[in-house]
């Protein structure tokens, strides 16, 4: 698949801090880059021991800014231009010092200058903190973060784990591919904001014995795009995902499962406070009715064994079917006559929205094409990425919705 240019058109200001994760500021601004992005680069005298202005430039392929007094621009007001055309300030990696200019409102230096100085209604600040992990916990650093929130910053991390000094804990600035989508996030519009939306992905697995199982070819791609896109447009997203090797989207819950039985039980307690349920998990229909303790072994001349099944709860039907329902969005992957089979479900299910597909033609892949069914009609969503789907799905989803009270 081609690079996504989810930033085309944006111009974002990356402001560097003094602090080892400087290092990880080069991959950055290749990913903001490589999204469509113009990134400027300013850095302070702190971030220029760590990292040379001549590298952020050949990556940046714009000249990098580091003092107040630069004459360069014509009126020699940096400070004021930089972020004139800028969409969004990201500063990565935050020290604990810098952040504290910010909750002061001090402005001392080109990076803290332009951020007092940037034209709040429209230019975005995003904080991606980075510090040892007793500087994260200090009380002082702590009223610092929740200040700089309250007057609209978007505090993304910190990160725990292993740190530059030796120790473990929190305080890790998030990776570049991580700050990359957390950016195009906060381009995105907030349909869902206030919303709870739970999600269903990915194959189930139904154990026959300890090493073979009942499964499907889902790969879950679509439900965590979906949940992706849920969490962009600002919804608390809690992701129910079956036995797959994908990444966690910022900002999602997740619980993991593995048969079709530990998925109702994971689902049904959550539902009733969850405003949408998006079912998009594969689940299996039928089980093995027992399962056995060891491997069942090849016995000449006695053939194969029989195997008798069991029904497996339905998930969607039993949530659509509460008397505190969230809105049930279901999925119908079918292998030919998708409107039809879809407008069945929908019915038998008492759905308001079905979302059919060739599933076949999708397992696996990284696009899609869709179509959305409801009591009114049809409309298809053409072939695309499946995470560009997935926004027009909750677009759709968000119209739909009542009025939030």
């Amino acid at each position: 698949m081609s690079e996504r240019l989810d930033l085309a058109g944006k111009y974002i200001v990356l402001g560097l801090t003094g602090g080892i994760a400087c290092y990880k500021a080069a991959d950055l601004a290749r990913e903001l880059i490589k999204a469509g992005a113009t990134v400027q680069v300013v850095m302070t005298e702190g971030a220029e021991r760590f990292i040379t202005a001549v590298t952020m430039q050949a990556l940046s392929n714009r000249p990098v800014y580091a003092s107040p007094w630069d004459t360069r621009p014509d009126n020699a007001m940096a400070h004021i231009n930089l972020t004139r055309e800028a969409d969004a300030v990201l500063v990565a990696p935050a020290s604990a010092d810098f952040i504290a200019k910010l909750a002061q409102g001090r402005a001392d230096d080109l990076l803290s200058l332009l951020c007092v100085a940037r034209p709040i209604d429209r230019c975005a600040m995003l904080v991606a903190p980075a510090m040892n992990r007793e500087m994260w916990a200090h009380p002082a650093t702590r009223r610092n973060v929740a200040q700089i929130a309250a007057d609209g910053a978007i505090v993304l991390g910190p990160a725990a784990g292993d740190q530059a000094c030796g120790e473990v804990g929190d305080g890790r600035m998030l990776e570049a591919e991580e700050l990359r989508d957390a950016v195009i996030a906060s381009f995105q519009p907030k349909r869902l904001a206030g919303r709870r939306v739970l999600i269903t992905a990915g194959p189930t697995y139904e154990a026959i014995d300890p090493v073979r199982g009942i499964t499907n070819l889902s790969s879950g791609k679509m439900g965590f795009a979906i949940a992706r896109a849920a969490a962009e447009a600002g919804a608390a997203v809690t992701l129910v995902a079956g036995p797959v090797a994908l990444a966690t989207p910022m900002g999602v819950k997740r619980i993991d499962v593995r048969s079709a039985r530990e998925m109702h039980d994971a689902v049904l307690p959550l539902a009733p406070s969850h405003d949408v349920f998006v079912a998009t998990a594969a689940v299996a229909d039928w089980r093995p009715a027992s399962t056995v303790e060891h491997k069942i072994k090849k016995v000449a001349g006695q053939g194969a064994p029989t195997l008798a099944l069991a029904e497996n709860p339905d998930i969607l039907a039993t949530v659509a079917a509460l008397a505190q329902r969230p809105y049930c969005v279901g999925f119908a992957a079918e292998s030919h006559e998708v409107e039809q089979h879809a407008r069945a479900k929908m019915a038998k299910k008492n759905l308001p929205l079905i979302v059919g597909n060739l599933g076949p033609a999708t397992f696996g892949r990284e696009d899609n094409a869709l179509l959305l069914v409801d009591a009114k009609g049809t409309r298809a969503l053409p072939h695309a990425d499946k995470l560009t789907l997935a926004r027009q799905l909750v677009a759709e989803i968000a119209q739909r919705l009542p009025q939030a009270t």
